[in-house]
């Protein structure tokens, strides 16, 4: 057992480290989870800075609240699930304090990682910005739903054990999230005979994650979370 390293470790292995007092246990689930929290949280709130502090505080809510966790659920689930109650509280707090419209389209041309605009066609760029635009005008808990299932391409039960609601309410934010998103992209299915919906099947641009690229420090907060408590 001397042998066994944090790499070896499950999640709950490490989870279970860190309540008794492991510090580099939490790091260690950190750096696995991390790149999808990250996309999670960039996707359903649209913005780096707000995406960064809202896993900065998902990460320091597990990190103190690991000792709750009684493996009733994935550890992955459950990082998921407080990370997206994180951006579902801040995108309640920006729109309550919000008055005036945003710069969306130049906010969302941040979504578009360098590498990923580069790499792709100019039309599946133009696409991908179309889709965050829209999926940015629905109220939160419907954008997060539709991030997870149809963005992140999680079943409807684990989005549901993320979102800590039954199934069927995940059906419906994402059916009322599609329906309002649909005559918004109705140009692109005119324009590039696609189906750019929501559940339409998800193309590349809508399943792949969008963890910072390498170099770049957007994900540099929260690094090592487990000495933030």
């Amino acid at each position: 057992m001397d042998d066994v390293t944090h790499d070896d470790l499950s999640d709950a292995d490490l989870l279970a480290k860190h309540v008794g007092g492991d510090p580099d246990a939490f790091t260690e689930l950190v750096r696995r989870h991390r790149d999808r929290l990250w996309a999670v949280a960039l996707r359903t709130l649209g913005d780096r800075e707000e995406a960064a502090d809202a896993v900065q505080d998902a990460l320091v809510s597990a990190y103190r609240a690991a000792h709750t966790f009684r493996g009733q659920s994935a550890v992955t689930t459950w990082l998921h699930r407080i990370t997206v109650n994180a951006c579902l509280d801040r995108a309640r707090k920006a729109a309550s304090r919000r008055t005036a419209p945003l710069a969306e389209t130049e906010r969302l041309e941040q979504l578009l990682e360098p590498h990923e605009s580069a790499a792709a066609p100019a039309e599946r760029g133009d696409l991908h910005r179309e889709l965050l635009q829209a999926l940015s005008t629905l109220p939160p808990d419907q954008r997060a739903a539709l991030v997870l299932v149809d963005m992140q391409g999680y079943p409807v039960a684990e989005a549901a054990r993320v979102l800590d609601v039954p199934v069927g309410t995940v059906k419906s934010r994402c059916a009322r999230g599609r329906a309002r998103l649909l005559p918004m992209l109705t140009h692109l299915r005119a324009d590039r005979g696609g189906s750019p919906a929501p559940g339409g099947g998800r193309n590349r641009s809508q399943s792949a994650s969008v963890p910072p690229p390498a170099g770049q420090s957007d994900a540099d907060p929260v690094k090592g979370g487990g000495g933030r408590a």
